[in-house]
């Protein structure tokens, strides 16, 4: 599958993380306790359905948006608890619905 668009649909849901990898047709989803956690099964997902990394591309959303995904991840990454990087993510989905459309 090379050259592959792949997303990695984040979501908080209760204390655990539910990703969902689609690359074409095909996608798994897993559930993990945490971001970081969710981010690496992400991976793994990544890996079954897209073996061959030259020429993929993943894209990483939480409920669909990117900027929202990496605000929250760089917030786990930093070691701020689970309920801090969901607030983090909470406020940037806010911020970016309210951003005006160009």
């Amino acid at each position: 599958m090379a050259n592959t668009h792949i997303t990695a649909n984040y979501v908080p849901t209760g204390n655990d993380w539910q990703v969902t990898v689609t690359a074409g047709e095909d996608h798994k989803t897993v559930r993990a306790p945490g971001l970081i956690a969710a981010r690496d099964q992400a991976e793994q997902l990544i890996d079954e359905l897209a073996p061959t990394k030259a020429g993929r591309v993943v894209i990483h959303l939480l409920n669909g948006d990117g900027f929202a995904f990496t605000t929250a991840y760089l917030q786990a990454r930093h070691g701020l608890s689970d309920e801090a990087t969901q607030q983090a993510a909470r406020a940037a989905v806010g911020h970016a619905n309210q951003v005006p459309a160009t």
